[in-house]
């Protein structure tokens, strides 16, 4: 479910990782740079890009670009998510899990950039196997893609919602 990219809001960008690569030619080396970018409004809207350009500063544009255009609307419930949920990307495995309130973001670099952007306040994560960040950005992604609410399940069982609680 992508958000429609001419809404002007205010997001929040926060740059996971800068990448400096280096390609040998006959006059010595040219130096170009990645950029991993979260974009999110704070309100359960976030999306990633990854730019790449021979400036720090341009590749971070592209990468803020990108995430725009790829925004997501992350299912949550009381500051944070419905239920317990498992990204793989790669080799990259990421757990979240929902937690009480007043527990607060419980999570390493690259995925709590991404919670942060989200607007998610209370939640328990685990970041296992590979320790690449653009891979454990896109795992995280996945899991927060793939999260249902209880109306979601209950239609997807066939069975009414108050049979989920009982």
């Amino acid at each position: 479910m992508q958000m429609a990219a001419n809404e002007e809001q205010e997001f929040k960008e926060s740059v996971v990782f800068v990448n400096r690569v280096s390609k040998v030619v006959k006059g010595g080396r040219r130096f170009g740079f990645s950029a991993m970018v979260v974009v999110g409004d704070g309100n359960g809207s976030v999306g990633i890009g990854y730019g790449k350009a021979k400036d720090v500063s341009d590749a971070i544009k592209k990468g803020v670009t990108k995430a725009k255009k790829e925004m997501y609307k992350i299912k949550t419930r009381n500051n944070t998510i419905p239920h317990a949920v498992t990204g793989v990307h790669s080799g990259a495995k990421v757990f979240l899990r929902p937690a009480s309130p007043g527990t607060g973001v419980i999570a390493g670099g690259a995925v709590r950039a991404i919670i942060e952007a989200a607007g998610i306040q209370d939640i328990l994560t685990k970041s296992l196997g590979s320790d690449n960040n653009l891979n454990i950005v896109k795992a995280t992604m996945e899991a927060l893609i793939s999260l249902k609410n209880a109306r979601e399940v209950a239609r997807l069982r066939g069975i009414p919602v108050e049979r989920l609680y009982s």
